[in-house]
């Protein structure tokens, strides 16, 4: 069997809804504060991807294997913070899920292809988020040659606990 890399439609947005929830619960172990989904986030997540996967303007991929997705990313190009110059577009990456054990195959795949039309609309870098302990998918990002540029660290307190004295 062949996975297909095809443009999503309206008729994914269900199953890549229900991919990124998964993928919110498995991070929401890594840290429970930061990636904790809100209640009813998978049908709060729906509207916002189904207006992802109508604009021309973003990047919207699925992999598919026989009629089932196995994997979605999201890219939209945008311009760099106005204090850095990357020379061009970025293409950022936030949703980009592949199902358990695929991240070799599927999602380098499915990156490879929006990383060529993100090159093909001007984009001159690509960012993509994921979780620190999200190990198959950074090596998979580090297989298509991204490498770290910035970590988030969170608190679960909300002030800042001065570090105690030697």
């Amino acid at each position: 069997m062949t996975e297909l890399i095809r443009s999503a439609i309206p008729a994914d947005v269900s199953a890549i809804a229900a991919m990124a929830s998964a993928r919110r619960t498995q991070y929401a172990r890594y840290q429970p504060v930061f990636w904790a989904p809100a209640r009813d986030a998978e049908e709060l997540h729906k509207p916002y991807l189904a207006k992802l996967v109508s604009d021309e303007d973003v990047i919207s991929l699925v992999a598919e294997e026989s009629g089932t997705l196995t994997g979605f990313v999201i890219a939209m190009i945008t311009g760099a913070p106005a204090v850095y110059d990357p020379g061009g577009p970025t293409c950022q990456i936030d949703d980009f899920v592949v199902v358990p054990g695929r991240w070799g195959s599927t999602g380098t795949q499915l990156l490879a292809a929006a990383l060529e039309r993100a090159a093909g609309r001007g984009a001159v870098q690509a960012v993509v988020v994921t979780a620190h302990l999200d190990v198959d998918k950074r090596e998979a990002l580090a297989e298509c040659g991204l490498s770290i540029a910035s970590e988030w660290w969170v608190t679960s307190a909300l002030a800042v606990r001065p570090p105690a004295t030697q």
